[in-house]
C-alpha cells in the first residue's frame, strides 16, 4: 500500500495522489457553493417577482411617485409605466423605462428608484428653453442643445423669437444656431432684454429686431461687437430718425457708421 506522505528533513511532503485528492475536494466544494448560491438567488428572484408584497398597484396613490415636473406632461411620464402596474417592482426593466423617459421632449435627464416594498420613485430634470421658434406646424420652444419643446399652454416665457431655424434640420445644426443666439445674448448683457427677434439664417451675419421709440426696427449686426454697435445705434437714433423717418432697417456691421437700408 502506497504511503501518502513522507518525512524529509523534518518536512511533511504530500504524495501526488494526496495532492490530487485535495484538489478534487476543493473543486467539488466550490461547485457545491456555486450551485447553492445560484439556487438561493433563483428562489429569491422568484419570491420578489411573484410575492404580492412587491406588486405595484393602482390602488395606492403613491405607488408611482413623480418628482421634478413643471412643464413635462405627467400623462406622458405615467404612460411609460402603464404596463408595470399589477407587476412586481423587481420585474420592471429600469434602464428601458429610463430610455423611454428621455424620449419625452421636456425631459433632459431622469432617474428611477425602487422603494421597498412596492413603489417606484421617478425624478425628472427638465430642459431649459432659451427662445421661441416658429414653423408651419406651430410655435415651439428650443433649448441650448437645439431640442424642440412643446410650448405649455399656460406658460409665458420672456424669450425672443429665434428665426433662421428649420424644422427639418438636425439637432446638431439647430444647436449651432442657438449658440449664435446665446453669444449675442452674452455679449449684449442687459441690453438683450430689448431684442424681440434674432435671425441666425447666416450665423456670420446676424440680424436682430428691437423696439426703438415704440417702432420695430431691424438691425444688421454682423458677427461681433453686438453691444457696442447696438449702443451706438440707440444713442444716435433721434438724429437718424429725423433724417430717415420711414426707414426700418439699419446696417451696423461697420463700427464707425450706421447705414439706413431702404
Amino acid at each position: 500500500m502506497a504511503r501518502e506522505s513522507k518525512k524529509s528533513g523534518g518536512t511533511l511532503r504530500l504524495e501526488p495522489r494526496g495532492i490530487r485528492r485535495t484538489l478534487w475536494l476543493g473543486l467539488a466544494l466550490a461547485i457545491l457553493l456555486c450551485v447553492s448560491t445560484a439556487l438561493a438567488a433563483l428562489k429569491l428572484r422568484q419570491y420578489v417577482i411573484h410575492d404580492p408584497e412587491f406588486i405595484m398597484t393602482r390602488d395606492r396613490p403613491d405607488s408611482l411617485t413623480i418628482e421634478g415636473l413643471r412643464y413635462t406632461s405627467r400623462a406622458k411620464v405615467r404612460h411609460v409605466f402603464s404596463a408595470d402596474f399589477d407587476h412586481s417592482i423587481f420585474a420592471i426593466p429600469l434602464d428601458e423605462r429610463r430610455r423611454r423617459l428621455l424620449g419625452i421632449d421636456w425631459v433632459e435627464d431622469a432617474s428611477i428608484s425602487r422603494i421597498w416594498p412596492d413603489r417606484l420613485l421617478v425624478r425628472i430634470r427638465e430642459r431649459t428653453p432659451v427662445a421661441y421658434v416658429s414653423f408651419n406646424s406651430g410655435v415651439l420652444l428650443i433649448d441650448a442643445y437645439g431640442s424642440l419643446l412643446d410650448a405649455p399652454p399656460s406658460s409665458h416665457f420672456a424669450f425672443p423669437l429665434l428665426s433662421g431655424v428649420r424644422e427639418d434640420e438636425t439637432e446638431d445644426q439647430r444647436r449651432e444656431r442657438v449658440r449664435a443666439l446665446l453669444r449675442v445674448e452674452q455679449e449684449m448683457g442687459y441690453l438683450f432684454k430689448d431684442i424681440s427677434e434674432v435671425d441666425v439664417s447666416d450665423i456670420e451675419d446676424i440680424r436682430v429686431v428691437t423696439q426703438v421709440d415704440r417702432r420695430a426696427v431691424q438691425l444688421l449686426m454682423g458677427d461681433t461687437n453686438f453691444a457696442s454697435r447696438y449702443q451706438n445705434f440707440t444713442s444716435h437714433y433721434p438724429e437718424i430718425h429725423k433724417r430717415s423717418p420711414e426707414v426700418k432697417t439699419f446696417d451696423l456691421r461697420l463700427d464707425d457708421r450706421i447705414t439706413a437700408r431702404k
